[in-house]
């Protein structure tokens, strides 16, 4: 616009934090963990048939499954030889627990890198699902089984390439300590950076693998933050986005997230050693689009790390797409009234 940068923009949002980070001698390495959901079925098939009646790719859970994975060879070689041909470095490929849902990862880089390399993956493997005749969607919850997850992991580092989050006997620094604990106040007000869409918030069921709690726990998955790894490997892994997230989004609001955590030395609260599912003492995740979205645009905090046109920029997206579902008249109300009421 006029030659300067949309501050609005999803990856000029995420440069912007990534400078605000750098002013403390911080670079952060991100990776991403994608969940997709595989069909046997065209995306013009899906498309005319109302995306109803569809076939998976498998039929039973083929989580860490290798027969299961067999069965979608074909695609997901294709998707890994093609990112590697893109520049993306694949470490793993697995079964996962809903019928025809997969996941491949890939290895961690620096933020920008990692969210460039995450949307040339979600775009690349649609199209090559598609010219094999079948269909894959990274919908966060497409039917009454496990939604797709975007599980997103972050570490620091310092100016010259230490990490920032263990110190030398491997235990958490302040840095981690603070970064952390300002994940957890920011979160229910960023919330809507890390689930965009009305269908997002489906994903958000006890016991479902998608959190409910604003919690953390040590390698606990029942948190909305899991701390993960040893030594330089140490980490946080926010798991709240699902596989409809917009990776620059949810990446600038954690780091933006952390650095109030470290501006203010927020302390950390105890780490969950339980089922954070049945605590009722936790804060919750928002419930829905709508409160997500309220609680963005009155979020002081949002408007301090982003600014006034970014806030009322993202508020009037969700406020857009709130009114067209609102409006919307679903097979479910048909199902429930077209002869009973």
């Amino acid at each position: 616009r006029g030659g300067h940068p949309v501050a609005a923009a999803p990856r000029q949002l995420l440069r912007r934090q990534i400078a605000r980070l750098a002013e403390y001698g911080l670079a952060a390495d991100i990776g991403t963990e994608l969940e997709f959901l595989v069909f046997r079925d065209t995306y013009e098939q899906a498309w005319q048939g109302g995306y109803r009646g569809l076939t998976p790719a498998n039929l039973y859970n083929v989580d860490y499954s290798l027969l299961g994975t067999a069965r979608v060879e074909p695609l997901l070689s294709r998707i890994r030889v093609e990112m590697a041909g893109a520049g993306l470095v694949v470490e793993s490929a697995k079964g996962e627990c809903n019928l025809g849902q997969h996941e491949i990862a890939f290895r961690y880089a620096d933020a920008l890198t990692t969210c460039d390399q995450h949307s040339v993956y979600k775009t690349g493997a649609k199209e090559i699902a598609a010219q094999l005749g079948c269909a894959l969607t990274f919908m966060a919850k497409y039917d009454q089984r496990e939604g797709n997850s975007c599980h997103i992991h972050l570490s620091l580092r310092d100016a010259v390439g230490a990490p920032a989050f263990a110190d030398a006997d491997g235990r958490m620094t302040d840095t981690m300590r603070h970064f952390l604990a300002g994940q957890l106040l920011a979160l229910r007000e960023f919330t809507l950076l890390y689930a965009p869409n009305i269908n997002s918030y489906k994903r958000y069921r006890p016991g479902s693998f998608a959190p409910t709690s604003v919690a953390w726990g040590r390698d606990n998955r029942t948190c909305a933050y899991r701390v993960v790894g040893r030594g330089a490997g140490l980490r946080m892994e926010n798991r709240v986005p699902g596989g409809d997230v917009n990776p620059y989004l949810a990446v600038a609001g954690m780091i933006a997230a952390g650095l109030h955590g470290v501006q203010q030395k927020l302390e950390l609260p105890a780490p969950c050693l339980g089922n954070a599912y049945a605590v009722e003492d936790y804060a919750r995740v928002p419930g829905s689009l709508r409160e997500a979205a309220d609680l963005w645009g009155a979020s002081e905090l949002a408007r301090t790390a982003f600014g006034d046109d970014v806030v009322d920029h993202y508020l009037h997206m969700a406020r857009v797409e709130q009114d067209a579902y609102d409006g919307a008249i679903t097979d479910w109300e048909r199902y429930r009234s077209f002869e009973r009421m």
